[in-house]
């Protein structure tokens, strides 16, 4: 289960370099949106739109604009026909590194048209369908925050089910089946444990080490482009690269 940390790590310092309030808003906005759709509009009876929510909290959006969002979702906010789209895009970044996208839309030709122009300014390729996806497994995670007793969490990722878990200065990532991811994060929460995200990643099979600094910075760039776009919601790839080289990319 080696790299999931490593991408986390990237991620996180990313949010800490990029802040990018607006995009995040829009992001966990359209999210609830989806959520609200997909399932019932009840918070208490639909995980995922619980788990959206709680995202929107934690980013400061205010509980008007959650509510907006859930009736759009609901089709019961007047005047709103808008229709989001769920649409994964597979291509390559420098060195072969291979990229995963997921977006929300209202336009597929025009979100497609953004990123491969992403991709070609940025020494990338936009692929087919199914170019990549073969190399990554989806997976629930749970972040746990404050983790001083790396012998409780195991314990109780092990009665959640849990497949595996990471630390990292007192970050945990514990990974489990997609089906089992509300399991988990209840029982965590009822160990007393602060479980700051709830999501499903992808996760590469295997990775390709970046020690290149042009490649890095070719990367990080076409990572930051592609995420800057409006339609799109995450971004995973298969890279590894060191601390040092990201922190120097991302200065």
């Amino acid at each position: 289960m080696a790299g999931h940390s490593k991408w986390a790590n990237i991620k996180r310092q990313k949010a800490v370099v990029d802040a990018k309030r607006g995009k995040t808003f829009t992001q966990v906005s359209r999210a609830i949106i989806v959520a609200a759709r997909s399932g019932v509009p009840d918070p208490a009876l639909n995980f995922q739109l619980r788990t959206a929510i709680e995202k929107a909290k934690a980013a400061g959006i205010p509980n008007e604009n959650i509510e907006r969002a859930i009736a759009k979702g609901a089709g019961t906010f007047g005047g709103d026909n808008t229709s989001l789209e769920e649409i994964r895009y597979e291509g390559y970044g420098s060195g072969g590194v291979a990229i995963l996208i997921e977006a929300l839309t209202d336009n597929r030709n025009r979100t497609a048209a953004d990123l491969r122009v992403a991709f070609s300014k940025n020494g990338g390729n936009l692929g087919e369908t199914g170019c990549v996806s073969w190399m990554f497994q989806q997976k629930g995670v749970c972040v746990v925050q404050n983790v001083v007793d790396e012998e409780q969490l195991l314990e109780a990722s092990l009665e959640a089910d849990a497949e595996s878990y990471e630390t990292d200065d007192e970050i945990g990532e514990v990974f489990t089946e997609v089906a089992n991811l509300e399991n988990l994060s209840q029982t965590l929460k009822a160990k007393g444990f602060q479980v700051t995200d709830v999501e499903l990643r992808w996760i590469p099979s295997n990775s390709v080490e970046v020690t290149e600094p042009d490649q890095a910075r070719s990367l990080l760039k076409l990572i930051d482009t592609l995420e800057g776009l409006d339609d799109v919601q995450n971004v995973t790839a298969n890279f590894d690269m060191n601390e040092q080289l990201m922190t120097v990319n991302m200065a």
